[in-house]
């Protein structure tokens, strides 16, 4: 199993103390250079982190896009070229340059075209996100007549009757799509009537098939999943954000209580219903998405119970999650979310120093990491979920911590 993850030999905590440039030398000064990482003030390292995540967003672009001929042949969030756009628009959000905000408009155009009639339904690897981006984007550039077009577009997708329920593919990912919609444009861009209806889909399958196990089950590819991507996690996250009925409400905090329930010992998840298999600590099966789900069941239900379990996967997270991966979806990116997600719910420093810490691990070694093959830099190295594009889009948002999002999972 420890050939999944690096051990953790950072310490639990490093008081920031600046080093003068006349120090360096010294005997005070830490020899290796990711301890001297930890040491810096926050603001002088997260200023490192964003010229390296721009540094890092210009050689995405090349490679995603310039290289590419500005054509595309994949349009996802996920492994894409909108993976791409989302990452210029961050950005754009935190430096205000123009010419990314261009850019990220130029690429969803082309992501549009080639999305029509994909028959794919949700924001990270469907219509639904070129669109629901396009929209946002199209607003922040002042372009009402092009928002309004995305908008449409956005209104006019039907979902197949039989789409699953998960967030990559099914119901629940489109529904994301609608609330990034009505928090980047404003209540009701998309209506309570449309979403209500996919809600009531998603409430009456999971009843369905959790035949009295737990209040709401859900099947993918024929095993019921746990994880954010495709099973319990994802999907409650997302109901958390509709009007839902009190019973509904019920259901969502009982399906969680019985997920809290059976965690294994360790207090990681099973990737599906009755695994044994204590292995996966990532944000698409095991503890860094639940994590992160139970950090918004803390906000939604004001339960004390839940802010616990949160930290305690948060543990898990802190103890394995130096995975041997670089990406969001499954690496060490994404797993820096989870003390993000902890750190504004709390205010503890605690977990802004072990955001710090995995960030820091990521800037001191994963680029030589992966050049050696000790790293894996992802089937797709420099899309959004599986390679370095999601370490840039982290090193972004390490520039605002109270204000970092799981991209596509945290609104």
């Amino acid at each position: 199993m420890a050939d999944r993850f690096f051990p953790n030999d950072m310490p639990d905590f490093v008081q920031e103390t600046p080093v003068k440039e006349s120090a360096v030398g010294s005997s005070e000064v830490p020899k290796d250079s990711l301890t001297r990482l930890l040491h810096l003030p926050y603001k002088t390292l997260s200023e490192g982190l964003k010229k390296e995540a721009l540094d890092l967003k210009e050689t995405i672009v090349k490679e995603t896009w310039g290289g590419r001929g500005k054509r595309v042949s994949d349009y996802t969030l996920y492994t894409g070229a909108l993976g791409t756009a989302l990452l210029l628009f961050k950005a754009y959000q935190v430096t205000k340059n123009q010419n990314d905000l261009a850019r990220c408009s130029e690429i969803i155009r082309a992501c549009r075209s080639a999305s029509q009639g994909s028959g794919r339904v949700t924001f990270i690897c469907g219509e639904a996100g070129v669109c629901a981006l396009g929209a946002v984007v199209a607003k922040h550039a002042g372009d009402e007549q092009l928002c309004d077009q995305y908008l449409t577009q956005f209104k006019e997708i039907k979902l197949p009757k039989n789409l699953p329920n998960e967030l990559l593919y099914g119901r629940a990912g489109f529904l994301w799509a609608c609330s990034f919609l009505n928090k980047n444009i404003g209540k009701d861009t998309i209506s309570t009537a449309r979403m209500r209806s996919v809600v009531d889909d998603i409430i009456k399958s999971g009843r369905q098939l959790a035949k009295g196990r737990c209040p709401l089950m859900y099947e993918w590819h024929g095993k019921k999943y746990w994880g954010a991507a495709h099973g319990l996690a994802g999907i409650m996250y997302v109901l958390m954000d509709m009007d839902l009925k009190p019973d509904e409400l019920e259901d969502v905090k009982g399906t969680l209580c019985y997920m809290i329930k059976n965690r294994f010992p360790s207090g990681n998840y099973p990737s599906s219903e009755g695994s044994d298999s204590d292995r996966l600590v990532h944000w698409c099966h095991g503890a860094p998405g639940v994590a992160l789900t139970l950090v918004k069941a803390a906000e939604v239900f004001g339960s004390k119970e839940f802010l616990q379990v949160a930290i305690d996967a948060g543990e898990v997270v802190w103890n394995r999650g130096l995975l041997k991966r670089v990406g969001i979806c499954h690496g060490i990116s994404g797993n820096t979310n989870v003390f993000l997600s902890l750190y504004r719910l709390t205010g503890n420093l605690k977990f802004l120093y072990r955001a710090k810490a995995f960030a820091c691990f990521l800037h001191d070694k994963a680029q030589i990491l992966i050049s050696e093959g000790i790293m894996h830099g992802g089937d797709h190295p420099y899309s959004l979920f599986e390679g370095i594009g999601g370490m840039a889009y982290l090193f972004l948002d390490m520039n605002e911590p109270s204000e970092a999002r799981f991209p596509a999972y945290e609104l």
